[in-house]
């Protein structure tokens, strides 16, 4: 266990082995999740993102917009019958 000492202005360091064991990199933020039995759960941010926002990512710029879901299963099914 480690400890850790508080300055006068209120502050803690945080260390090194600690911050590793967290997987958090200089920038990066940690969540504190103050428990009602006086405890603290200290965790490294998790980036949340959508379902959406992974759709996008995957469109080549040169070729325009995505295949709308009936395009797809259009071209699905043409491979499927071997007609491509």
């Amino acid at each position: 266990m480690s400890m850790l000492t508080v300055t006068a202005k209120g502050q803690v360091t945080l260390k090194k082995d600690l911050l590793q064991h967290l997987g958090v990199k200089p920038g990066e933020k940690i969540e504190v999740d103050m428990q009602q039995d006086g405890k603290v759960l200290l965790r490294s941010e998790r980036k949340t993102g959508s379902l959406e926002n992974f759709f996008g990512s995957l469109k080549h710029k040169a070729t325009g917009p995505a295949p709308t879901i009936e395009e797809l299963n259009e071209i699905i099914a043409d491979g499927w019958a071997k007609r491509r």
